[in-house]
């Protein structure tokens, strides 16, 4: 009796451990962030400076890691202008001169229709899951939620444009709460808090994300998810050039 018990017992211990892996962690807070397969969203972004501040909606298409789309459809000035992603080639049409340019790698890490976001957030350029090793560094608290902290490693041959990234994912939903990002001499960049916890789509996420200039005093960038569905069916053909021109 004391055999099957203590079998048990590793059994299920080794089932845990291999669930709370730092891999699988982020595995888990990837997907219920961006859908398992894809989604389809609309937000607005407020870029706050200490004496402006600019409203951007838009809205998003992504499916898996290659496939992603944005369409501005608010202020009036840049209303139309789209970005495309698709597999390793990313570009902007810009219909008020008629024009689309392919976007470089080298323009992933700045900044995103004058915000704190970049290009690589919007785009999804990098993938957490597949570009980053990952490494489990202790267990904290946000917010009054018991959450894993985990060190991000870009891997040699990603096209990352961070040297370190350090994820706070809670424990009971898998929520991204908070995120640092640091350069390459593991300066800290920015930070990305996750607030305002809502179910959307039968699934609760943060529906409020905060982006915070390390450098920069009373300037942040918050987006605010006004829709989201996810797993939607959206076919490759629907991340063409093409398109970028008739979405409305």
């Amino acid at each position: 009796m004391k055999v099957k018990l203590t079998l048990v017992t590793l059994l299920l211990f080794s089932v845990f451990t291999k669930a709370q892996t730092a891999s699988e962690i982020i595995k888990k807070a990837d997907e219920k962030w961006n859908g398992e397969k894809s989604n389809q969203s609309s937000m607005t972004m407020t870029i706050l400076r200490p004496t402006w501040k600019r409203t951007v909606k838009f809205k998003s298409w992504v499916l898996d890691r290659n496939y992603s789309m944005t369409l501005i459809t608010s202020p009036d000035k840049e209303k139309g202008q789209s970005f495309l992603k698709r597999k390793t080639e990313m570009w902007h049409w810009l219909p008020g001169i008629n024009r689309m340019i392919k976007l470089p790698p080298s323009m992933m890490g700045s900044g995103w229709m004058g915000s704190d976001y970049t290009n690589d957030d919007i785009l999804k350029e990098s993938s957490m899951v597949v570009d980053f090793t990952h490494k489990l560094l202790a267990t904290e608290e946000i917010d009054n939620t018991n959450c894993w902290k985990i060190e991000m490693l870009p891997k040699e041959d990603a096209a990352v444009v961070w040297g370190k990234v350090i994820r706070w994912i809670s424990k009971d939903e898998y929520l991204m709460l908070r995120s640092e990002y640091y350069d390459e001499d593991e300066y800290l960049v920015k930070t990305e808090l996750g607030s305002e916890i809502k179910i959307i789509d039968g699934r609760k996420i943060p529906t409020r994300i905060e982006v915070i200039p390390a450098d920069k005093e009373n300037q942040k960038t918050v987006l605010e998810i006004n829709y989201i569905k996810f797993n939607v069916d959206i076919p490759n053909s629907f991340f063409s050039q093409q398109n970028m021109k008739k979405l409305k």
